[in-house]
């Protein structure tokens, strides 16, 4: 694993939200202690650190991701509202303060490939073939046009960051997960079977309907 420069980052924990590199995230900011750190980093570099929050254990993840601020509107009441895009994902590695707001000495990370490019690609391919898959049952259970965006990521490890932030449902824990993963090759590896396992039943599920479906024409 390949860590690089320490520096210290304003943090902002949210509930069961997992940033992700390059995903964009909108925040409404209206607490006092977020506004006075969002005007705190509007005068430095914009960046501040989203780490998830598991307010059933009441505890903060080690390992978030740095937001930049491309986007701030302040109403005349001090609320904000913010679009920021996930940078670099870094490791907590000591809590220098609380009060006004938290802010941490950390970390940034980036994966360390050590698989073969032709092997990684292979699984990338794998990967976003379950995916269409997944998104074809879908749409074909639902009776409505379900796409994929046409500008998906080529590159595995951009793939597979698309991928963990667009999950869907209560998944927050296993996109946690994901993000600490430092392999592009196991975060790939662990997306697949979670999407072929979801093809499967996706796929009986399409054959019940089905046919019922014939049932019901044969009975007509």
């Amino acid at each position: 694993m390949t860590e690089l420069a320490v520096r210290e980052l304003p943090l902002f924990p949210l509930p069961d939200v997992v940033l992700f590199p390059q995903e964009v995230l909108p925040l409404h900011i209206f607490e006092s202690r977020y506004r006075a750190m969002l005007s705190s980093v509007l005068d430095c570099d914009s960046r501040f650190g989203v780490v998830r929050w598991d307010p059933i254990q009441k505890t903060m993840s080690d390992v978030g991701c740095c937001a930049e601020i491309i986007k701030c509107h302040t109403s005349q009441d001090g609320r904000s509202n913010i679009i920021t895009l996930g940078q670099q994902r870094f490791r907590i590695l000591e809590l220098i303060r609380e009060v006004p707001f938290s802010t941490a000495m950390v970390s940034w990370i980036e994966d360390e490939d050590l698989q073969d490019p032709d092997q990684l690609k292979k699984l990338s391919n794998s990967v976003l073939q379950a995916l269409r898959d997944v998104v074809s049952l879908t749409s074909k259970l639902r009776d409505s046009e379900t796409a994929l965006p046409e500008d998906l990521p080529d590159l595995p490890r951009e793939l597979s960051f698309w991928i963990g932030a667009h999950l869907a449902g209560p998944v927050a824990k296993e996109q946690q997960h994901l993000l600490e993963l430092t392999n592009t090759y196991d975060r790939l590896q662990r997306e697949y079977e979670m999407l072929d396992h979801t093809r499967k039943q996706l796929a009986a599920r399409s054959v019940i309907k089905e046919t019922f479906s014939n049932v019901d024409k044969t009975n007509s």
